[in-house]
């Protein structure tokens, strides 16, 4: 799949799966896709991800119970589905992230 057809795929169809499912959970539902730079040497290479995936809750209660939901039955069939249309899911990973900013003010 080119990287114009995944960016399509997901913003057209993946996309309002997750707004479905994460509305009444989630704060933000972001994603943010990858574009490759060169590197120290003046190289271009393919990034190992396309997007990153970024789902925000207002507390670790939320996100347990929208995680919850995500697990029944007809939904993980659903979002399943759709994620074998576009990942090589051997490479799909998750984490929850801890997040420290610095001020520069």
């Amino acid at each position: 799949m080119t990287i114009e057809a995944f960016r399509d795929y997901y913003e057209g169809n993946h996309r309002l799966i997750g707004e479905k499912y994460l509305k009444g959970f989630a704060s933000r539902y972001v994603r943010r896709y990858v574009n490759a730079l060169p590197d120290r040497d003046g190289e271009l290479y393919d990034p190992e991800y396309d997007v990153v995936l970024e789902v925000w809750y207002p507390d670790e209660a939320t996100f347990k119970a929208c995680a919850e939901n995500l697990q029944r039955p007809e939904i993980a069939s659903e979002i399943n589905d759709d994620e074998q249309q576009l990942f090589d899911m051997r490479f799909m990973r998750s984490y929850v992230v801890e997040e420290y900013e610095s001020e520069l003010g």
